[in-house]
């Protein structure tokens, strides 16, 4: 469901209607004649509508996460908030990019559009940015020959699919200098190679056939994702590169969770 679409769609209905009334309809009727009840719900909600499609479009949007490809820094059931301008300015709905800022970097947990179906949110961690060679070899991450630094942390259990107890090491990996968890569960290969689609820039990656990693090089205006729950995500290792026109935002903040009020307020690294 395309609700920016939507949310337009709301506003220039009811931005019509009280036009139309303002220059036509209002002077046909009597200077003691009750507005119209259309007209009266079209003047109430339009700077209502106005108000979100601006704040939505242009500075911080919401996002539920529905699954736990993020774990353990984003929990299914975190309502996060992403700043639509930290990477430019777009055009709502259309998401043309028509004010440069930032660039995404290293490290940034980024909402985009899923490249292979533009209508679906997705949000991973930047790990490539053009020109990158991202390297996944036993479960080592390395970026341009430099290994990524990690050390391990603990565990961390959770229920996954099926209702399977899963324990999973966790690490703290820095990314540009920046920590950040991340996890992976013994035993799982680094990439499934039958599960990997034929995405565009295929020929930029290379897989072991074994699962034990993959090499690719991020080609320009593009960027590789994946989740810090690494043995659970669907991320760029399988669908390819995310363009710079899919990115939605970075996210930055934790505002609810209905299962956990502790998580509230959490800033999201």
């Amino acid at each position: 469901m395309n609700f920016a679409l939507i949310l337009f769609i709301a506003l220039a209905v009811t931005g019509g209607i009280w036009l139309l009334d303002a220059l036509l309809l209002k002077r046909s009727r009597d200077k003691d004649a009750r507005e119209p009840l259309l007209v009266e719900y079209a003047k109430s909600f339009f700077p209502v509508i106005l108000v979100v499609f601006a704040l939505r479009s242009f500075l911080v949007e919401p996002f539920k996460i529905p699954s736990g490809s993020m774990m353990p820094t984003l929990l299914i059931g975190d309502f996060i908030l992403v700043n639509k301008y930290t990477y430019g300015i777009r055009l709502p709905v259309l998401n043309k990019k028509v004010v440069q800022l930032n660039n995404p970097e290293r490290g940034d947990v980024m909402v985009f559009r899923y490249p292979a179906d533009p209508g679906l949110d997705y949000i991973k961690r930047v790990v490539g940015v053009p020109g990158d060679v991202v390297e996944y070899r036993n479960k080592q991450l390395v970026v341009n020959g430099q290994p990524v630094p990690s050390a391990n942390t603990g565990t961390y259990s959770y229920v996954g699919n099926g209702l399977n107890y899963i324990t999973a090491m966790v690490y703290d990996e820095r990314l540009n200098g920046v920590g950040h968890a991340m996890m992976t569960e013994p035993g799982k290969p680094a990439v499934y190679p039958p599960q990997v689609t034929d995405f565009p820039y295929r020929e930029n990656c290379s897989y072991n056939a074994e699962g034990e990693g993959f090499t690719c090089k991020v080609p320009a205006g593009h960027y590789f994702m994946m989740g810090d729950n690494r043995d659970a995500s669907n991320d760029s290792r399988y669908w390819g590169f995310v363009p710079d026109r899919n990115i939605v935002g970075k996210a930055f903040f934790i505002w609810m969770n209905f299962d956990d009020f502790g998580r509230i307020g959490t800033v999201i690294r």
